[in-house]
């Protein structure tokens, strides 16, 4: 019984504690990352400024956030991921205050990416949290409740937003978040225990470099690529282009210096693994093929009056992304708890079936039938964002080699990054390019490309090794067979 109980302890408390300091942090980090989205025209007014700018912000901040996310997990493996995970919800806590007090767009900007910082923070507390719960069925149920707070805080954080900035102006918002990141801080600090198990080495600062830039200028290059969909330019496919060079360059100077360093970032042998290289493929195929359909075509088909249903925008939110983000929230702990019994990437691919299925529906009946695309997307919420999604990210912290354990999951938020601009520069683009078949044949279309999409994202999933050591072993019964001399 104490060996049990000394598993699940932390230094200061059990089990119960970690959790609640976890999730205050996971919290305060999708709160920056949400709650923001329905104040985005107040911000405009209360700044004086357009729109695009505004939008720009949010941009910066997931750049940024995906960019922190590559190499804070493998430093927090270096110098502690208590510290590093404190350090992350002040810093963040720092720049809602900047952002609360900012006087224009500008130092917006600066609070808005120092707030990235935070990127990391999911994937950091999962790997926090399977040092302290090594039983694979405990942590699966938690690592299911934390990255169901991670799909949205079941639709509570976006009608806060809503609410503070109605009621208050945007900049209430920022200080909400303030108090939530010192108080997310404190309880880090109080309610977890320090583990560094890479303590002593090197951090390779030059392979960082590297990387940053080579995934920074990828991203940048999407976001303007994704600028050529409503308005062609020369001058912006020319500056796309040049940063998708400069990217590829870095990424070749990154794996250079990973084979020469002695203490890389990552081993070069890791990449080469299908445990490291097929959950990204996974990841980014699967964002891709979903993240646009249901976060822009599907709530812009139901508010269209022809040919959708002119559905308003807050009865939309409602009907489709309410019970899309109730359900995922729902759903996540419990596909957490299957995926130590009957095998994560098969649970990742009931997901992913699933997936398309709930697209199936939505393109074959969904856009005739109101009901039918609610049905569609409510199946999405429990098959991707309750279960695909948090196989996804469990596999990142699952898979990552023992002895780099925060190499993986810190690439693997890239990887959502990267697919979720991808499928923004993707999708819509075919939506304006199959406008010769009518409106209700492009999204017709554009909702078929995604369910392709996604149908190869499952073929990439095949390949993703069994994480057996996650996993609860089956216990065979010892059959008693007599031997039969020849």
């Amino acid at each position: 019984m104490s060996n049990v109980l000394s598993e699940t302890k932390t230094a200061r408390g059990g089990t119960t504690a970690l959790m609640v300091a976890l999730l205050t942090a996971c919290v305060a980090f999708q709160l920056n990352a949400s709650m923001l989205s329905p104040a985005l025209v107040t911000m405009g007014e209360e700044l004086q400024t357009d729109q695009a700018s505004i939008g720009l912000s949010q941009t910066w901040f997931f750049t940024t956030a995906a960019l922190f996310s590559l190499f804070l997990p493998r430093l927090s493996d270096v110098v502690g991921r208590k510290r590093i995970l404190v350090g992350m919800m002040l810093l963040t806590a720092a720049g809602s205050v900047i952002a609360a007090l900012a006087p224009d767009i500008t130092w917006l900007f600066v609070g808005r990416i120092i707030q990235g910082v935070s990127g990391p923070t999911v994937p950091l507390c999962l790997i926090m949290l399977r040092t302290a719960v090594p039983n694979p069925k405990s942590y699966g149920t938690m690592m299911g409740v934390i990255l169901a707070v991670n799909g949205g805080v079941a639709g509570v954080d976006s009608f806060l937003g809503g609410y503070l900035a109605e009621h208050h102006g945007f900049r209430s918002i920022f200080w909400f978040m303030a108090v939530l990141g010192v108080i997310a801080a404190l309880l880090v600090a109080r309610l977890t225990r320090e583990s560094k198990p890479q303590a002593g080495t090197t951090m390779d600062w030059v392979g960082v470099f590297f990387i940053v830039v080579a995934v920074g200028t990828a991203l940048t290059a999407l976001n303007e690529a994704a600028k050529l969909v409503s308005a062609f330019s020369t001058g912006t496919l020319v500056l796309a282009l040049v940063l998708l060079a400069v990217s590829a360059a870095a990424f070749a100077a990154f794996w250079g210096t990973e084979k020469r360093a002695k203490q890389p970032m990552v081993e070069i042998v890791h990449l080469r693994q299908r445990s490291t290289w097929a959950p990204l493929l996974t990841t980014v195929l699967t964002m891709t093929g979903i993240f646009a359909v249901i976060n822009g075509i599907v709530p812009a088909y139901v508010q269209a009056a022809d040919p959708g249903f002119g559905v308003g925008p807050t009865e939309m939110a409602l009907l489709i992304l309410t019970p899309y983000a109730l359900l995922g929230w729902i759903f996540g702990p419990i596909s957490g708890r299957l995926a130590p019994v009957l095998g994560y990437t098969t649970v990742l691919r009931i997901g992913m079936i699933g997936s398309l299925v709930a697209l199936g529906i939505i393109v074959l009946f969904g856009l005739d039938s109101l009901p039918l695309m609610i049905a569609g997307t409510a199946l999405l919420g429990i098959m991707y964002a309750g279960t695909a999604n948090i196989m996804l990210n469990g596999l990142g912290v699952v898979l990552s080699p023992p002895g780099n354990p925060g190499f993986l999951p810190g690439m693997n938020a890239g990887a959502f990054n990267l697919g979720a601009g991808l499928s923004f520069l993707v999708l819509p683009a075919v939506l304006v390019g199959t406008s010769a078949l009518g409106d209700r044949g492009s999204y017709f279309t554009v909702v078929l490309v995604g369910l392709v999409i996604t149908a190869a994202a499952f073929a990439a999933s095949l390949l993703i090794p069994k994480p057996v050591e996650a996993e609860v072993k089956e216990e065979r019964p010892k059959a008693v067979e007599a031997e039969v001399a020849p």
